[in-house]
């Protein structure tokens, strides 16, 4: 009796063939689910969807606008570097071709006389008369072992004459002057001392054009129109003591001392200082 039954609960929920089960009626929680979905939401909350979607399209226009902006920004600093590069090497071919050609026709050539120095200040305040004292501050040496660079006229030539006991400046390279403020330049920004890169050089002197570390390279090597601006935006160079020491403070350059003009020479205290 328990098999037959067994049998029979097994076969209970078996499908007859021929046989249509009957369709499932919708349930009560469903429907009301579907009325749910179909009520408009609030106004408040289509206002307040709308006005996110908006600030977010907006702020993503303005991310691709300012990617778009600093891709082409980069690549003009790109272009710039290699137009810069191309002037140095030009000029430096024309003059070793001057040369040469002078040298095939038994004469000398003279180049141009520079047009910026490099001045470092190699003594302190102590017994500084008011006069030396004075051009000093005007040139920013106001403390030793300070750099700056000048344009040589005749104003600037008279200063450096009256205070060169005080100071060992000379004519340094275009490699030397680069390797220099990439190493040391710092710029002016309002009133505070900032590390040199191509946001600061931008956000200063965006009226010239100037937009990276090689414009300001530039215009320093090769005292260009904008000279007088960015050299008041680089910050009096900081060196160190030189490696090695000083020769003897009172002596001149050419008397086996440290101080006066030491023309090209001065590339050489540079690299020490550095």
């Amino acid at each position: 009796q328990r098999r037959v039954h067994g049998e029979c609960g097994l076969n209970r929920h078996r499908l007859i063939p021929g046989k249509k089960m009957a369709p499932k009626l919708p349930s009560k929680k469903g429907e009301e689910a579907k009325k749910a979905s179909n009520v408009p939401p609030p106004e408040r909350k289509l206002k307040t969807q709308k006005a996110t979607k908006s600030v977010y399209m907006k702020k993503v226009a303005a991310a691709r606008a300012e990617k778009r902006r600093q891709d082409l920004k980069n690549r003009e600093i790109v272009r710039r570097y290699y137009k810069y590069k191309r002037y140095y090497r030009a000029e430096k071919n024309d003059l070793a071709n001057k040369k040469e050609h002078a040298k095939l026709s038994g004469n000398y050539y003279v180049p141009p006389e520079p047009r910026v120095a490099f001045v470092i200040r190699i003594r302190g305040i102590m017994d500084v008369p008011p006069k030396p004292k004075k051009i000093l501050q005007l040139l920013r040496l106001r403390r030793i072992f300070t750099g700056v660079f000048v344009r040589l006229n005749k104003a600037t030539l008279n200063m450096l004459r009256l205070v060169s006991t005080y100071i060992a400046w000379g004519y340094p390279s275009q490699k030397m002057i680069s390797k220099l403020i990439y190493k040391r330049g710092h710029g002016k920004v309002g009133n505070n001392r900032k590390k040199l890169d191509n946001e600061v050089v931008e956000k200063v002197l965006k009226k010239q054009k100037l937009i990276c570390i090689e414009d300001v390279i530039y215009q320093i090597a090769t005292c260009g129109k904008h000279f007088r601006e960015v050299n008041r935006f680089l910050w009096p160079f900081r060196m160190t003591s030189p490696a090695g020491g000083l020769k003897p403070k009172r002596k001149h350059f050419i008397e086996g001392g440290s101080f006066g003009n030491r023309e090209e020479y001065i590339d050489k205290l540079m690299q020490k200082m550095m």
